[in-house]
């Protein structure tokens, strides 16, 4: 089973999937600013953190299948799922297979759309060097996952993330490279799902085509986003506005739109 943390005796759950090269400690700034209404399960995914790796290409379908198993095991259903960025794949996949777990789903500087071909040829020309040079290929491109004009502001936060980064197994990463390739179109997902939908993005996002995502999703009631003024990791960046946000919107409910 995938290593685990449970915090807090909150009446609502709040499921926390990290993204790529991350682990559970990710949280540590974000989780404070939570509600204390939420109970937070934090999960490590496969070939991530403390957990195994356990295939050659961890798929997004197969990794929701393990979320699955820690849910069932702590019997938790009417759950809030929130995934960052590789998480928000993993969260589209589980809401696919197993909607009737969900009160709601939080895309967290992520996106329903598949890599184009030009991510996916970027992504392949990647695997060797994950094999045989991770710790260049870690160097070379958590920095650029933050807003760069805050680069000096935000210099301690670059460098966490970079050791946590430097911590993954090379080879759990690249099963997970392996498996977002693979991932599919997810927007019809969106389109059919009847628990609430909260998408977060960033304006200096550069792992996420954040403009594309905010104005291509559905039009639906159930559906609300946010844009805010930072990179690809508000959980470090924007922690406390991240959490207001969540706050707010999964125990309460907010406009359709707001740019943070």
């Amino acid at each position: 089973m995938l290593n685990f943390e449970k915090k807090g005796q909150g009446k609502e759950t709040l499921v926390l999937l990290h993204g790529f090269m991350e682990n559970i400690s990710i949280w540590s700034d974000f989780e404070k600013y939570l509600s204390q209404d939420f109970t937070l399960l934090k999960i490590d995914l496969p070939g991530h953190g403390k957990s195994d790796i356990l295939a050659e290409v961890h798929t997004m379908e197969m990794m929701a299948e393990e979320v699955k198993k820690v849910l069932d095991h702590q019997n938790l259903k009417n759950i809030h799922l929130l995934g960052h960025s590789m998480g928000g794949y993993v969260s589209l996949a589980f809401a696919e297979q197993f909607s009737e777990y969900l009160k709601s789903v939080t895309l967290f500087f992520s996106t329903y759309f598949p890599d184009d071909e030009e991510k996916k040829e970027q992504r392949k020309k990647s695997y060797r060097i994950i094999k045989d040079a991770f710790a260049h290929y870690a160097r070379a491109g958590v920095p650029n996952l933050f807003n760069p004009n805050e680069r000096d502001v935000l210099e301690g936060k670059i460098e966490t993330a970079l050791e946590v980064a430097l911590s993954t197994n090379n080879l759990g990463a690249l099963a997970c490279v392996k498996g977002m390739v693979e991932r599919t179109d997810k927007k019809y997902v969106l389109e059919n799902l009847d628990c609430r939908i909260l998408v977060l993005a960033g304006k200096h996002d550069n792992a996420v085509k954040t403009e594309n995502t905010i104005n291509h999703l559905p039009d639906r009631t159930n559906i609300k986003s946010y844009v805010l003024d930072c990179g690809h990791n508000g959980h470090w960046e924007k922690p406390s506005i991240c959490a207001e946000i969540i706050n707010t919107e999964l125990l309460h409910h907010l406009p359709k739109k707001l740019v943070l």
